[in-house]
């Protein structure tokens, strides 16, 4: 009896094993599928900017697009000519000659649907009528714009729709529907955009001077990394929205591009050093780890446990705590005419920023490709930008 218990639990216990290597590999799916669909997010989002610059003001297409409003007329419009979209035109006949906001108003006044090259550059049918899948589910409820969505989701083409009674512009490309906003409210958005940016960056230069001090007070600690990646993503967030707003702008974006350049013309550059300096895979996988952050959720950034798991620290909110040591990309950069080759053979020699800041000319004269002249100018370039940080932070 006691041997057939025995078994029992034996074989019980292996089958709860069982059940647990089961739901192991379940969730190691569920998150592999999350991280496929946030990249193929980021993707379409890449894709999109490239289709707002396309029907941006002052560009022909956006001219065109701008008659055929004024006229109160609607439109359907596929910009593409692979043989996937072909397939799904039907009647109208073909035209094939240049792209010309005149030529565009005229033909829109018949009511079938043009076809434009890929480039928008030549138009090529007229009048056609478009068959796409009826199974393809659309929100819409307009012939017209139901259409359009059907079409750009089967086929992933830019496919743009102007409301004849609403006097709208709405662009669909795969599942993406935009309606194009008025110019005055775009900017209106551009410039508070910029307000926050001004704003957080002033926050991550900050955080970035404090990191910089302790680096060489030799006391950081995986929570003032965190800080610094978390606030760096946070103004790269605001910058690609408002590279949205500025291929949206068009010719009328110029002003907002030259304020968003001089505001974060080095924040990707020290965001991608710090991940250099601290992750625990090395800096071949800090450019992986940064794309990482981007595909995040607000929600998700807030939290910097998830910043030290990602960089290889763990979840734990102890490891917040832990003292780490900078490898030293980000302040070697810094140093003026210090090839970046010649700063890896310091990194490996020493391993650190510490011990380089430590290590005496004859020592640095030792590392392959420094002689002493070079070495001198190490040493008192890193003294001068102590002084600078220390004075800087207490000014």
């Amino acid at each position: 009896m006691l041997l057939k218990l025995a078994l029992a639990e034996k074989t019980g216990l292996g089958g709860s094993s069982v059940k647990e290597e089961h739901v192991q590999e379940k969730v190691q799916e569920r998150v592999k599928e999350e991280k496929q669909q946030k990249g193929k997010s980021v993707k379409e989002a890449h894709s999109f900017l490239d289709v707002l610059k396309l029907v941006a003001p002052g560009t022909p297409l956006r001219e065109g697009l701008e008659s055929i409003l004024r006229a109160r007329m609607g439109a359907l419009i596929v910009v593409g000519d692979s043989q996937e979209i072909l397939n799904l035109v039907e009647g109208g006949f073909r035209i094939d000659t240049d792209f010309t906001p005149a030529n565009l108003y005229e033909l829109a006044k018949m009511d079938g649907a043009i076809i434009l090259s890929s480039d928008a550059k030549r138009i090529l049918y007229a009048n056609t009528q478009l068959v796409p899948d009826p199974a393809i589910p659309s929100s819409e409820t307009g012939i017209r714009h139901r259409t359009a969505e059907r079409v750009a989701r089967q086929t992933g083409t830019l496919v743009i729709a102007i409301s004849q009674r609403r006097s709208v512009i709405t662009l669909y490309k795969g599942a993406i529907r935009y309606i194009l906003q008025d110019i005055a409210v775009i900017l209106s958005k551009a410039n508070q955009a910029i307000q926050t940016l001004e704003k957080y960056k002033g926050v991550f230069d900050k955080a970035l001077l404090n990191l910089t001090a302790l680096e060489f007070e030799d006391l950081v600690t995986v929570y003032d990394v965190c800080r610094v990646v978390q606030r760096g993503e946070m103004v790269m967030r605001i910058v690609r929205e408002l590279q949205n707003y500025i291929g949206e702008l068009g010719t009328e974006g110029r002003l907002v591009k030259m304020q968003v350049e001089e505001l974060v013309s080095n924040v990707e550059e020290e965001l991608l050093h710090v991940i250099q300096d601290y992750c625990i895979g090395g800096d071949k996988e800090a450019a992986e780890i940064k794309q990482t952050f981007a595909t995040w959720t607000s929600e998700e950034l807030l939290d910097l446990t998830n910043i030290s798991r990602v960089l290889g620290y763990g979840a734990a909110a102890s490891s917040l705590d832990l003292n780490v040591y900078p490898r030293g990309y980000r302040l070697l950069q810094k140093l003026p005419r210090l090839p970046f080759p010649v700063i890896e053979n310091l990194i490996r020699t020493f391993g650190n920023l510490q011990n380089i800041v430590k290590a005496s000319i004859e020592e640095l004269d030792d590392v392959e490709g420094i002689g002493e002249v070079r070495a001198r100018s190490i040493k008192n370039g890193l003294r001068r930008l102590q002084e600078q940080v220390m004075l800087d932070r207490y000014l």
